[in-house]
């Protein structure tokens, strides 16, 4: 079975691996060809084109930033023709309403289409522990189940295609907003003088804490947003895709964006690729 990955970043680089390592024929794609060189000395072949991607396999795994990337490289004039008999599993992190129009664009051209957003971070996805969340037709999840168990072992079926991208956007949301209050509070203790590791110990032991604080806690302490799982720049855009969803379903939404505005002035403060910790930095302006 060959396998394409497209988009060759922080989580499509240890997803292509995981496939190499259970014996998959795999061929990658990344706009940056040289972020892709590396995984060549682990067997993978590298695809110059996407069409040259396309055309090399009947999976089509897509790690890619946003609806617009993937657009442009699988239903462009030039390569759209192409996916007549393909699968695509669409990993990112996209709008619900964006991946059903993309379902319908793919079964138009003669393909079909899995949407397979996960939870979790770099870590998750070299040990195979990723929550992979999917909507699509029922016999798709259980035809292609093998192949996204590589990733997590218990691949979780939603629903339909856009339920999964849906619930993705729902929890990322919680990451903005958990993360900022988290941050809030931090730097009133902080700058109250307040012990920090009791203050930690009672929030461990009550019904507020979220595993999320102890694993940023260091970076906040350390003012260190180095070496990223999830860009600031990637959480904005996620956020984003949140207020327009929320919107159009009549939610309010003002909660969020005054989050949003937080994250903006991170990426202001030119931490847009720096770890989504260096919130800290936009709430605690003479702390950072």
């Amino acid at each position: 079975m060959n396998i394409s990955v497209f988009g060759i970043g922080l989580m499509g680089k240890p997803i292509a691996e995981r496939l190499l390592e259970a014996n998959y024929s795999v061929t990658v794609y990344n706009r940056t060809i040289s972020k892709a060189q590396e995984l060549q000395s682990l067997g993978a072949k590298i695809a110059q084109t996407p069409l040259e991607a396309i055309q090399t396999a009947e999976i089509l795994i897509l790690m890619l930033t946003d609806a617009k990337a993937i657009q442009e490289v699988i239903l462009s004039p030039e390569t759209a023709d192409q996916l007549q008999n393909r699968t695509i599993i669409q990993m990112g992190t996209i709008a619900p309403d964006e991946s059903r129009s993309i379902q319908e664009a793919v079964e138009k051209h003669g393909g079909q289409y899995l949407e397979a957003p996960v939870l979790g971070s770099i870590p998750q996805a070299k040990d195979g522990t990723l929550l992979v969340m999917v909507g699509s037709k029922y016999s798709l999840f259980e035809d292609f189940k093998l192949i996204l168990q590589q990733f997590g072992s218990k691949p979780e079926y939603i629903g339909e295609v856009g339920t999964a991208s849906a619930l993705k956007l729902a929890l990322n949301q919680l990451i903005a907003a958990l993360t900022s209050s988290f941050v809030l509070s931090l730097g009133l203790i902080e700058q109250q003088g307040v012990d920090v590791d009791k203050f930690m110990k009672i929030l461990r032991e009550s019904a507020l804490y979220a595993p999320t604080f102890d694993k940023k806690l260091s970076r906040m302490q350390q003012r260190n947003f180095e070496n990223p799982n999830f860009p600031t720049k990637h959480l904005l855009k996620d956020v984003n895709l949140f207020l327009n969803q929320g919107e159009a379903n009549g939610l309010n939404t003002e909660v969020l964006q005054a989050v949003c505005h937080v994250v903006e002035r991170t990426i202001e403060l030119g931490l847009s690729d720096k770890d989504y910790s260096a919130l800290f930095s936009a709430i605690n302006t003479d702390k950072s």
